[in-house]
């Protein structure tokens, strides 16, 4: 059970910054409003980007900047027009910073205490802030979240834990929350009271707490999963993976519309997750088991329970790192290294191949940009593969220091947040 229990802590410390999926959402080239980016999938809207650089003690053309941050955080960074916006813990304080696209500091706004984190790989701001442009909001393992206006004024600010539940997480907290049309909305997943909240951007205001009570066994009922928004026909949905279930919730009352089970036949104690679900057309992929599963769930309020499983795969899968799809392949990015790209439809193998391995682990999610993918291992190396029918390993790259964040591709920048820096990178 021991060993059992160091796999989990060292996972879900590593777990970050979540996924948020917007799907149909159309923001410019120089927005990333979210860990998952423009659209919640992992893709860059547009640009082109570098695929080799080199950064040493000497002047390099290809880092145009770097900044040492305050404190420690692994969150991944949020990215309106000349706005970057990221989280950390300094002088006893939670923090939201701003910067320019220079590394420079426009203003800090605090937001609670820290609760630092459990394992050298985690930290009290794990979760990655959200912003539409307006607003911009930030979690906080202390239970903390708040929400500015572009100035830095903090308009409202909660403590979940403090207000509704306390933390019965065994590991630190990697759920980052999402925005919809009027709301912030976090989830709480774990053992004992789990649900859903929504806040009114602007007042803070509850406007919905739905409950997430689900039957799972032990750490089986945790997870640090971030939810995905998704628009159909039938309006727009949350659909959160935990607990042994995917389930949809309207995004405008958080009412339960539909769910799946059956993702721990064998009632497993350990199987938390952590890889958020991916859109993928009329599918969502949802990573599970430790790694060791993968479903494609039919998404659609009318779709017969019967027919919810459209495939299912128990030898392919993601812990941590959350898959990134691109048109009708989905590219999926195991704690090894191990690459393996697969047809959306069918969930067949196209290719599987292995990116360089050493002690250090791949914790963030794969990011697609201008034919290429991105992958970080935790020692601050950064591997581009090509997109394609193929493996087609591109460059090896490096940046000094350790980085579990995702990287943001925007503006045809790289940029790239260690625990205490970030670095920008261009041509």
């Amino acid at each position: 059970m021991k060993r059992n229990l160091f796999i989990a802590f060292s996972k879900a410390l590593a777990s970050l910054s979540f996924a948020v999926v917007l799907s149909g959402s159309a923001f410019a080239a120089d927005r990333w409003p979210s860990w998952r980016g423009p659209n919640g999938d992992g893709k860059a809207a547009s640009g082109s980007f570098p695929t080799a650089w080199k950064i040493d003690d000497s002047k390099s053309e290809s880092l145009l900047w770097q900044t040492k941050l305050p404190g420690r955080g692994a969150s991944t960074p949020a990215v309106w027009d000349d706005h970057i916006f990221v989280t950390t813990s300094a002088e006893g304080k939670n923090w939201l910073l701003a910067l320019d696209w220079n590394g420079k500091e426009l203003w800090r706004s605090e937001m609670g205490e820290p609760r630092d984190g459990k394992h050298r790989n985690g930290t009290g701001s794990n979760p990655s802030p959200v912003t539409d442009g307006k607003y911009i909001a930030a979690y906080f393992k202390s239970g903390d979240i708040a929400c500015t206006d572009t100035s830095g004024k903090v308009l409202w600010h909660h403590n979940l834990q403090k207000e509704m539940a306390e933390d019965t997480l065994w590991w630190d907290l990697g759920t980052s929350p999402v925005m919809t049309d009027n709301a912030v909305v976090v989830t709480v997943m774990q053992t004992g009271p789990s649900f859903l909240v929504a806040f009114d951007k602007a007042t803070g205001k509850v406007l919905w707490k739905q409950d997430r009570n689900l039957e799972a066994p032990s750490e089986a009922a945790q997870s640090y999963s971030t939810p995905t928004l998704m628009s159909d026909k039938n309006g727009k949905r949350i659909l959160v993976l935990g607990a042994d279930h995917l389930t949809a919730h309207n995004a405008e009352t958080g009412e339960l519309l539909w769910q799946v089970g059956g993702f721990n036949p064998t009632n497993h104690q350990y199987f938390r997750s952590i890889s958020s679900p991916v859109l993928a057309g009329d599918l969502i992929l949802c990573p599970y088991a430790r790694g060791a599963s993968l479903t494609a769930v039919r998404l659609g309020d009318d779709v017969p329970e019967e027919k919810r499983i459209a495939w299912k795969r128990e030898d392919l899968g993601a812990d941590v790192p959350t898959p990134t799809v691109v048109d009708n392949r989905a590219y999926i990015l195991a704690d090894d290294g191990k690459v393996t790209c697969i047809d959306v439809a069918t969930g067949k193998d196209v290719w599987s191949d292995s990116l360089p391995r050493n002690r250090a682990k791949y914790y963030s999610s794969p990011v697609y940009a201008d034919g290429k993918l991105y992958l970080s291992r935790e020692d601050g190396a950064i591997f581009v593969v090509a997109a394609g029918d193929k493996f087609e390993l591109l460059a090896s790259n490096q940046v000094p220091g350790e980085t579990v964040a995702t990287p943001v591709l925007v503006n045809s920048k790289i940029l790239i947040r260690t625990f205490d820096g970030l670095y920008c990178i261009g041509k």
